[in-house]
């Protein structure tokens, strides 16, 4: 148990990203996006692919001792292998993990599955892990949220479905990233175009609580460290409420300043925010929107325009917990 809370204690001191992939283009996505703003010493980068329970193992009748070495060695074409696999080639760019990485392997039995959840963890010399995870579950989104409590985890990146559903349906009717989306304890980003979108930069969209203000700082440190520019964005409801909108980009702009981050520019919109934000997203790698604080069951029937803009945005959108 103290081991077990030394390995959370030293996880909490690193940026965790956690990366699902299950063999879309778009889950790719992900995984360049995490190569681009996780390549710092001090990031840890896991890969996740979350198998069903028993799958192709007793019906197809593999030795479960073979089946474990070689999905340790590559060279078995089980169900999310591969994608790990190619997956690690994003990661490395195409090389071999070079002496300066050490790999270890673990097995964990779960869910009386032959296979269990098996992982390959490398650790470079300058303290960086990455790791592949093959998790057997019951469904990829009850794996994820398992997966994140063994964690902790800072960040968690999602693929981008190819329809979104509305937030009740996506609860009920079970749409894997809209799940997470909602339910995560974390940050979540669902990734398009691997963070390269149609533009540049990050757009951080403020509103001027507390809680937003805090998700600016978070968001403009990642944004420094990955080398986009910054732009401010806030939305004006009304008219008469652009003064106050001004008077927020100008608050967030020195906060930043103090932190020694830079703004390259700010902008004010009139009208609606989901509308107004996803009208400008297109100009930027990332939309970076806070959470609305919300527990998830208010989130069912209350739409928050951090969902709304992941669904109707088409570059990367980042959802600040």
């Amino acid at each position: 148990m103290a081991e077990l809370e030394g390995i959370r204690e030293r996880r909490r001191n690193r940026f965790r990203i956690l990366v699902c992939i299950d063999g879309t283009d778009a889950s790719y996505d992900g995984i360049r996006f995490a190569a681009k703003i996780g390549y710092r010493s001090e990031c840890d980068i896991i890969l996740l692919y979350v198998r069903p329970i028993d799958q192709g193992l007793r019906s197809g009748g593999l030795q479960v001792r073979v089946a474990r070495e070689n999905m340790l060695d590559w060279g078995l074409e089980l169900p999310g292998i591969r994608n790990l696999k190619k997956g690690l080639d994003i990661l490395a760019g195409g090389e071999e993990m070079s002496a300066h990485w050490t790999s270890f392997t673990s097995h964990t039995d779960t869910w009386n599955d032959p296979l269990g959840d098996n992982k390959v963890e490398y650790r470079h010399e300058s303290g960086k892990t990455i790791v592949l995870k093959l998790k057997t579950a019951p469904d990829p989104a009850s794996g994820i949220l398992d997966q994140y409590e063994l964690g902790p985890y800072n960040l968690i990146i999602m693929g981008a479905p190819s329809r979104w559903r509305s937030e009740a349906s996506s609860f009920f009717n079970v749409g894997v990233t809209q799940k997470i989306a909602m339910l995560a304890p974390c940050s979540v980003l669902v990734a398009r175009g691997h963070g390269t979108g149609n533009g540049t930069g990050y757009l951080i969209c403020i509103d001027g609580t507390r809680r937003s203000l805090n998700a600016t700082r978070r968001v403009a440190v990642l944004a420094k460290h990955s080398g986009y520019p910054i732009t401010l964005f806030c939305v004006a409801t009304q008219k008469n409420k652009v003064a106050t909108a001004v008077r927020v980009l100008e608050k967030a702009t020195e906060m930043l300043s103090k932190m020694e981050i830079e703004v390259a520019e700010t902008k004010v919109a009139v009208g609606d925010p989901t509308e107004k934000i996803v009208e400008v997203s297109n100009d930027y790698s990332v939309v970076a929107i806070a959470d609305s604080g919300k527990k998830w069951f208010h989130r069912l029937f209350v739409s928050g325009v951090a969902y709304n803009v992941m669904g109707a945005s088409n570059t990367s959108v980042l959802n600040v917990r």
